[in-house]
Protein backbone atom coordinates (compact mmCIF):
# COMPACT_ATOMS: atom_id res chain seq x y z
CA UNK A 1 0.00 0.00 0.00
CA UNK A 2 1.16 3.07 -0.96
CA UNK A 3 1.05 5.43 2.53
CA UNK A 4 1.30 9.48 2.01
CA UNK A 5 2.23 10.93 4.99
CA UNK A 6 1.47 15.09 5.26
CA UNK A 7 2.86 16.80 7.94
CA UNK A 8 1.41 19.78 9.70
CA UNK A 9 2.07 23.68 10.13
CA UNK A 10 5.76 24.46 10.60
CA UNK A 11 7.03 20.91 10.00
CA UNK A 12 8.41 18.81 6.49
CA UNK A 13 8.44 15.44 5.66
CA UNK A 14 11.45 14.84 8.38
CA UNK A 15 8.91 15.11 10.83
CA UNK A 16 7.60 11.69 10.00
CA UNK A 17 11.11 9.92 10.36
CA UNK A 18 10.20 8.17 14.12
CA UNK A 19 7.14 7.26 12.97
CA UNK A 20 7.81 5.39 9.51
CA UNK A 21 9.57 2.27 10.62
CA UNK A 22 6.77 -0.38 11.59
CA UNK A 23 5.11 0.92 8.11
CA UNK A 24 8.41 -0.10 5.68
CA UNK A 25 8.69 -3.08 7.63
CA UNK A 26 5.65 -4.12 6.89
CA UNK A 27 6.27 -3.70 3.36
CA UNK A 28 4.33 -0.76 2.32
CA UNK A 29 5.38 2.70 0.36
CA UNK A 30 5.51 5.36 3.10
CA UNK A 31 6.28 8.69 1.05
CA UNK A 32 6.36 11.12 3.54
CA UNK A 33 5.84 14.79 1.78
CA UNK A 34 7.69 18.36 2.59
CA UNK A 35 4.60 21.10 0.99
CA UNK A 36 5.55 23.57 -0.89
CA UNK A 37 7.13 27.03 0.60
CA UNK A 38 8.30 24.20 3.34
CA UNK A 39 11.18 23.70 1.90
CA UNK A 40 13.63 25.11 3.98
CA UNK A 41 13.58 28.49 6.52
CA UNK A 42 14.72 30.47 3.34
CA UNK A 43 12.11 28.88 0.71
CA UNK A 44 9.70 31.72 -0.87
CA UNK A 45 6.42 30.91 0.49
CA UNK A 46 4.69 34.29 1.08
CA UNK A 47 2.53 33.38 -2.74
CA UNK A 48 1.98 29.69 -1.46
CA UNK A 49 -1.62 28.83 -1.16
CA UNK A 50 -3.86 26.35 0.48
CA UNK A 51 -4.74 24.81 -3.51
CA UNK A 52 -1.07 24.48 -3.81
CA UNK A 53 -0.40 22.36 -0.73
CA UNK A 54 -3.82 20.03 -1.96
CA UNK A 55 -2.76 19.79 -5.25
CA UNK A 56 0.88 18.48 -4.23
CA UNK A 57 -0.56 15.72 -2.76
CA UNK A 58 -2.85 15.30 -5.83
CA UNK A 59 0.22 15.10 -8.11
CA UNK A 60 1.99 12.05 -5.11
CA UNK A 61 -1.98 10.39 -5.37
CA UNK A 62 -1.68 10.48 -9.24
CA UNK A 63 2.38 9.35 -9.41
CA UNK A 64 0.85 5.81 -6.90
CA UNK A 65 0.23 2.96 -9.05
CA UNK A 66 -3.04 2.07 -7.44
CA UNK A 67 -5.42 3.15 -4.14
CA UNK A 68 -3.47 4.81 -1.42
CA UNK A 69 -4.12 6.07 2.42
CA UNK A 70 -3.37 9.64 3.09
CA UNK A 71 -1.91 10.34 6.68
CA UNK A 72 -2.43 13.77 7.55
CA UNK A 73 -1.72 15.56 10.69
CA UNK A 74 -3.15 18.81 12.24
CA UNK A 75 -3.63 21.28 9.27
CA UNK A 76 -2.21 18.38 6.90
CA UNK A 77 -6.05 16.92 8.22
CA UNK A 78 -7.28 19.70 6.37
CA UNK A 79 -4.84 18.96 2.88
CA UNK A 80 -5.65 15.60 2.55
CA UNK A 81 -9.71 16.34 2.68
CA UNK A 82 -9.38 18.49 -0.02
CA UNK A 83 -7.78 15.86 -1.74
CA UNK A 84 -9.41 13.07 -1.35
CA UNK A 85 -12.42 15.74 -2.60
CA UNK A 86 -10.29 15.61 -5.93
CA UNK A 87 -9.23 12.25 -6.48
CA UNK A 88 -12.13 10.07 -3.85
CA UNK A 89 -11.60 6.95 -5.84
CA UNK A 90 -7.95 6.42 -5.03
CA UNK A 91 -8.04 6.95 -1.54
CA UNK A 92 -8.98 4.19 0.45
CA UNK A 93 -8.76 5.75 3.67
CA UNK A 94 -7.96 8.98 5.34
CA UNK A 95 -6.15 8.96 9.01
CA UNK A 96 -6.26 12.52 10.94
CA UNK A 97 -3.80 13.09 13.47
CA UNK A 98 -4.96 15.08 15.55
CA UNK A 99 -7.15 16.95 13.23
CA UNK A 100 -9.90 16.17 11.09
CA UNK A 101 -12.17 16.89 7.44
CA UNK A 102 -12.02 20.91 6.76
CA UNK A 103 -15.60 21.98 5.54
CA UNK A 104 -16.24 23.56 2.15
CA UNK A 105 -15.80 27.19 3.14
CA UNK A 106 -13.50 27.14 6.01
CA UNK A 107 -10.02 27.61 6.67
CA UNK A 108 -7.20 25.64 8.85
CA UNK A 109 -6.29 28.64 11.28
CA UNK A 110 -7.02 32.52 9.97
CA UNK A 111 -5.62 33.78 13.91
CA UNK A 112 -2.20 32.82 13.73
CA UNK A 113 0.40 35.40 14.06
CA UNK A 114 1.43 36.49 10.77
CA UNK A 115 3.93 38.75 8.58
CA UNK A 116 4.81 39.28 4.94
CA UNK A 117 3.20 36.55 3.72
CA UNK A 118 4.11 33.41 6.60
CA UNK A 119 3.50 32.21 9.87
CA UNK A 120 6.61 31.66 12.13
CA UNK A 121 6.47 29.24 15.28
CA UNK A 122 4.55 30.75 17.79
CA UNK A 123 5.61 31.38 21.52
CA UNK A 124 4.93 27.85 23.68
CA UNK A 125 2.21 30.32 25.60
CA UNK A 126 0.13 30.68 22.65
CA UNK A 127 -0.91 27.03 22.55
CA UNK A 128 -3.18 25.50 25.19
CA UNK A 129 -1.93 23.27 27.63
CA UNK A 130 -3.90 20.09 26.29
CA UNK A 131 -1.64 20.84 23.30
CA UNK A 132 1.87 20.85 25.06
CA UNK A 133 1.23 17.12 27.04
CA UNK A 134 4.29 15.14 26.83
CA UNK A 135 6.19 17.55 25.02
CA UNK A 136 9.22 18.27 27.09
CA UNK A 137 12.04 21.25 27.19
CA UNK A 138 13.98 19.24 24.88
CA UNK A 139 11.60 18.08 22.23
CA UNK A 140 10.03 22.03 22.48
CA UNK A 141 13.31 23.23 21.13
CA UNK A 142 14.15 20.38 18.85
CA UNK A 143 10.78 21.35 17.62
CA UNK A 144 12.19 24.98 17.11
CA UNK A 145 15.27 24.28 16.13
CA UNK A 146 13.64 22.30 12.95
CA UNK A 147 10.59 24.62 12.48
CA UNK A 148 9.98 26.26 9.42
CA UNK A 149 7.40 29.31 8.81
CA UNK A 150 4.15 28.35 7.45
CA UNK A 151 2.60 30.04 4.42
CA UNK A 152 0.63 32.38 5.03
CA UNK A 153 -2.50 31.57 2.51
CA UNK A 154 -2.23 28.17 3.79
CA UNK A 155 -3.79 29.25 6.97
CA UNK A 156 -6.16 31.31 5.84
CA UNK A 157 -7.60 30.20 2.85
CA UNK A 158 -11.01 29.02 2.37
CA UNK A 159 -11.51 25.09 1.40
CA UNK A 160 -12.70 24.28 -1.76
CA UNK A 161 -14.57 21.16 -2.55
CA UNK A 162 -16.49 19.98 -4.79
CA UNK A 163 -17.52 16.15 -4.74
CA UNK A 164 -20.09 16.24 -1.95
CA UNK A 165 -20.79 12.53 -2.01
CA UNK A 166 -17.78 10.14 -3.02
CA UNK A 167 -15.62 12.26 -0.06
CA UNK A 168 -17.83 11.45 2.21
CA UNK A 169 -18.08 7.78 1.82
CA UNK A 170 -13.70 7.42 1.75
CA UNK A 171 -13.57 5.19 5.18
CA UNK A 172 -11.73 7.69 8.24
CA UNK A 173 -9.57 7.03 11.27
CA UNK A 174 -9.30 10.11 13.46
CA UNK A 175 -6.46 9.64 15.69
CA UNK A 176 -7.78 11.17 19.24
CA UNK A 177 -5.31 12.84 20.78
CA UNK A 178 -5.38 15.71 22.79
CA UNK A 179 -9.47 15.35 23.01
CA UNK A 180 -10.75 11.97 23.33
CA UNK A 181 -12.55 9.94 20.98
CA UNK A 182 -15.30 10.20 23.64
CA UNK A 183 -15.17 14.24 23.60
CA UNK A 184 -15.34 14.07 20.10
CA UNK A 185 -18.55 11.73 19.05
CA UNK A 186 -20.28 14.02 22.21
CA UNK A 187 -19.41 17.33 19.95
CA UNK A 188 -20.76 15.40 16.97
CA UNK A 189 -23.85 14.39 19.04
CA UNK A 190 -24.00 17.71 20.20
CA UNK A 191 -23.89 19.11 15.86
CA UNK A 192 -20.79 21.39 17.38
CA UNK A 193 -19.31 23.41 13.83
CA UNK A 194 -15.67 22.00 14.81
CA UNK A 195 -16.69 18.36 13.69
CA UNK A 196 -19.68 19.40 11.17
CA UNK A 197 -17.97 18.11 8.69
CA UNK A 198 -16.39 14.88 10.22
CA UNK A 199 -20.08 14.28 11.49
CA UNK A 200 -20.92 13.87 8.02
CA UNK A 201 -18.79 11.30 6.85
CA UNK A 202 -20.24 7.52 6.51
CA UNK A 203 -17.42 5.68 7.82
CA UNK A 204 -15.64 6.51 10.61
CA UNK A 205 -13.19 4.71 13.75
CA UNK A 206 -11.43 6.90 16.08
CA UNK A 207 -8.51 5.28 18.00
CA UNK A 208 -7.17 6.91 21.13
CA UNK A 209 -4.01 8.00 21.43
CA UNK A 210 -3.32 10.12 24.53
CA UNK A 211 -0.83 12.92 24.61
CA UNK A 212 -0.37 16.34 23.30
CA UNK A 213 -0.56 17.83 19.94
CA UNK A 214 2.37 16.47 18.16
CA UNK A 215 2.36 12.43 18.76
CA UNK A 216 4.90 11.92 15.86
CA UNK A 217 7.28 13.60 18.57
CA UNK A 218 5.73 12.51 21.64
CA UNK A 219 4.84 9.11 21.05
CA UNK A 220 6.08 8.22 17.70
CA UNK A 221 6.06 4.05 17.95
CA UNK A 222 2.59 4.31 19.55
CA UNK A 223 1.69 6.34 16.46
CA UNK A 224 3.61 4.21 13.65
CA UNK A 225 1.38 0.99 15.60
CA UNK A 226 -1.78 3.00 15.63
CA UNK A 227 -1.21 3.64 11.61
CA UNK A 228 -0.46 0.11 10.72
CA UNK A 229 -2.95 -0.93 12.48
CA UNK A 230 -5.47 1.52 10.63
CA UNK A 231 -3.97 0.61 7.30
CA UNK A 232 -4.28 -3.27 7.84
CA UNK A 233 -7.38 -2.95 7.60
CA UNK A 234 -7.54 -1.95 3.97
Amino acid sequence: MDIILVPGFWLDASSWSAVTPPLEEAGHRVRPLTLPGLESADAPRAEVTLRDHIDAVVAEIDASDGPVVLVGHSGGGAIIYGAIDARPGRVVRGIYVDSGPLADGACINDELPAAAGEVPLPDWSVFEEEDLVDLDDRLRAEFRARAIPQPQHVASDKQQLSDDVRRLQVPATVVACEFSSEMLRGLMEQGHPYVAELARLTDVEFVDLPTGHWPQFTKPAELGAVLLAAVDRD
